[in-house]
């Protein structure tokens, strides 16, 4: 568990080094784009070659897959709109949009979106024997542009520079949390079971993806988001192919 902690704890303190880097660098929105753009392709890479491939691999049949990516789909979903509902919309805009009456909403929103990503991260100690560094390069590289979206937004409407790295902080050690949980429930169930999980992390993934970071990538980088994401997409796919 304690190696499980720690890999989520790395994957997670990117949120903390991201945040840093909008507070003190102001990054523009078009670099913003882009960034978030890159991290969607690492992040569709592994879920695509880490996620639902070992997924099918490990099941007994394909069924168990799709119900497992329609489950996580419906499941973000379903706790998106209740977070949008509570002032939570906003919370990646890098537009100072958030709602800044409505912090533990953003904090649920952003802990919402971490934690399919950090449970995989356990479990594939587990399935793998081993962590899968492509599965925590890909977390690591798209926390950084959410966390840079989210910090631009939320000091623009008033938050102040230790409270918004306070709440990286707390978001990096829940998604630590969450790699342990991901290691220690999972540790015997059967593999159909872990299948589905995985299979439920991607779909959970691919609906936070669509929602949030590629809407935001495209309005602010344009049609070069294109050229990043399969960048993303590339780096990922490399990675996975050299463990």
């Amino acid at each position: 568990m304690g190696a499980a902690f720690a890999w989520g704890l790395l994957a997670g303190s990117s949120l903390v080094i991201g945040g840093l880097v909008a507070l003190e660098l102001r990054v523009g929105r078009t670099a913003l784009g882009l960034v978030m753009a890159f991290g969607s392709g690492v992040l569709i890479s592994a879920v695509a070659y880490s996620l639902v491939e070992d997924a099918l691999e490990t099941s007994a049949g394909g069924g168990g897959v799709a119900l497992g990516l329609a489950a996580g789909a419906t499941v973000f979903y379903l706790g998106d709109l209740w977070l949008d509902r509570l002032g939570a919309e906003g919370r990646k805009r890098a537009s100072g949009e958030q709602a800044s009456g409505a912090p533990f909403a953003i904090v649920l929103g952003i802990v919402l979106d971490g934690i399919p990503e950090s449970i995989v991260i356990g479990l594939t100690l587990l399935t793998g024997g081993e962590i899968s560094i492509a599965i925590v390069a890909a977390v690591f590289l798209s926390n950084l542009p959410e966390a840079i979206a989210a910090t631009t937004g939320l000091a623009e409407s008033g938050w102040a520079r230790r409270r918004i790295l306070a709440l990286w902080g707390v978001v990096a050690l829940v998604s630590a949390l969450a790699a342990v949980v991901g290691y220690g429930a999972f540790g015997d169930a059967s593999p159909r079971t872990n299948a589905f999980v995985l299979a439920f992390a991607g779909g959970a993934i691919l609906t936070m993806l669509a929602d949030t970071m590629m809407p935001e990538a495209f309005e602010h980088g344009g049609k070069r988001v294109g050229l990043a994401t399969t960048l993303g997409f590339g780096l990922a796919l490399a990675l996975t192919a050299l463990e």
